[in-house]
């Protein structure tokens, strides 16, 4: 493959996942619309992000795996389809539970993510492969944060529904580019899919995610949280098991158990838990009238123009992360970026009185989310075969989406704990939150650091995964830098 088809493939990998990423924020500000536009109640508007986060989350390790067996363009194709399906079904949606499962369908496409890592390595020369998943993680951290910023003049502009017309143009194209330009994965493993374990994977998910996005409706202590809660714990065991004992595992208990792998996934954990609480809470303070003690009163459209300064951040950092990898290997980007992201938690606990002092604060969040997304794909890929990419980096997204759903849920539970007689919550429930955000960064950064500064050989777990011996001679890669 020459440079410009090189090109060609990145900006088809990067528009397809970019926008994936876009639509999980480009609705969030519009919900109130749907639900009047729809007469329905927030409580059920509000599955309208569900259903999205519960889908991407069963679908997107599952799929990363069929792509290592089936072919990572095949079915790279394919969850561009459902995207596209699915944001044609909720441009046209009628009612609130035809667009609930338009979600649903959308969710499919979360694959986009470990597919296109996957690609990346496998056609990409090696010496460009940490920059390309460098740009790509800027690309889909840019574009998880941007709808934000781009809901309110469309929605201003035109109507709700044109936030998935939009996407439905844009898809359609990508889609065809794929199936024409992208090259087939020349790296397959043998096996196929172990759908027990698909199961036992979606039901602990589902099992988890469900109560921790509910929570500060059904409370913490209700009988459906618990409940839900325990039968996640136990499909959990029951799908350790399950994998541990396969020939045909969904997810390789002996990549995941790699120090580099689990290390990264725990930093994931817990960035990932300050990050999505940021994006979601931030925009709501910056709109809280004046009169409440605090905020600035600005429109969906002004709170997403301060984000800029985030957006634009995390594409810089994101894209200087890979180029920068000899000198500054992900490893130490990844602590930076946690360190950065406590530091901006921490400058908003103390400093939010003016639109500036948000500015700055979320800036700097940027610069911290653009490398930990950049390096936290670029150790994973490192660490693992390629025959397990899909499914690593898979896991690794979910980790990152499951440390955000629990973030968001404490969040919750802090600001709108204790409300004003006009129903705001107190400046103080913000405040605190801020400060545990930047715990989690900061126990982020702790996790990174340990860390291993050479990862082990993926063509020796490859081996050992396959019951051989490891390879001692050859060319092989024997350690990686991280």
């Amino acid at each position: 493959m020459n440079r410009q088809s090189h090109r060609l493939t990145f900006g088809v990998l990067a528009t397809g996942a970019g926008v994936f990423a876009l639509l999980q924020s480009l609705i969030t500000p519009a919900l109130p619309i749907v639900q009047s536009a729809m007469h329905t109640s927030q409580s059920t508007v509000t599955w309208v992000m569900t259903a999205y986060l519960l889908s991407a989350s069963v679908f997107t390790p599952i799929l990363g795996r069929v792509g290592d067996l089936a072919g990572k363009k095949r079915t790279l194709v394919a969850a561009l389809v459902a995207l596209l399906i699915g944001c044609l079904v909720a441009a046209l949606a009628p009612n609130i539970t035809v667009l609930i499962v338009a979600r649903v369908i959308q969710g499919i496409a979360g694959a986009l993510f470990p597919l296109s890592f996957g690609i990346v390595r496998d056609e990409f020369p090696a010496a460009r492969v940490p920059a390309g998943i460098s740009n790509l993680s800027a690309v889909i951290a840019v574009g998880s944060g941007l709808g934000m910023v781009l809901a309110g003049p469309i929605v201003g502009a035109l109507d709700y529904r044109w936030l998935f017309w939009f996407p439905v143009i844009v898809v359609a194209a990508t889609a065809l580019l794929a199936h024409r330009y992208v090259p087939e994965s020349p790296h397959r493993t043998e096996g196929s899919v172990n759908w027990p374990s698909s199961v036992l994977l979606s039901g602990w998910l589902v099992a988890l995610l469900l109560p921790v996005s509910q929570a500060a409706k059904w409370g913490w202590g209700s009988t459906p949280v618990i409940g839900l809660l325990a039968v996640a714990a136990v499909l959990f065991a029951l799908w350790i098991l399950s994998e541990t004992r396969s020939r045909n595992p969904l997810i390789d208990m002996r990549v995941m158990r790699l120090p580099a792998v689990w290390t990264t996934n725990t930093a994931a954990l817990l960035f990932g838990g300050g990050m999505y609480a940021v994006w979601a809470f931030l925009p709501g303070f910056v709109e809280t009238p004046a009169s409440a003690g605090y905020g600035f009163g600005s429109t969906v459209t002004g709170a997403g123009l301060l984000m800029l300064p985030m957006l634009v951040a995390m594409f810089v950092s994101g894209l200087l992360s890979g180029r920068l990898a000899g000198r500054f290997p992900a490893k130490a980007q990844l602590v930076t970026g946690a360190l950065l992201g406590a530091a901006s938690c921490a400058l908003l606990a103390v400093r939010h009185e003016a639109p500036s002092d948000v500015a700055l604060a979320a800036g700097v969040f940027g610069l911290g989310i653009g490398l930990a997304f950049a390096s936290m794909a670029n150790l994973i890929v490192q660490s693992v075969p390629p025959e397990q990419t899909g499914a690593a980096t898979g896991m690794n997204a979910n980790i990152r989406t499951i440390g955000g759903s629990m973030g968001a849920a404490l969040m919750s539970g802090l600001v709108t704990g204790h409300l004003q007689s006009g129903g705001r919550p107190y400046e103080a429930g913000y405040t605190h939150e801020f400060t545990l955000l930047a715990a989690f960064c900061l126990a982020a950064a702790f996790a990174a650091l340990a860390v291993p500064a050479r990862s082990r050989a993926w063509t020796n777990v490859s081996a050992a995964a396959a019951g051989e011996a490891p390879a001692t001679t050859g060319p092989s890669r024997e350690s990686v830098d991280s």
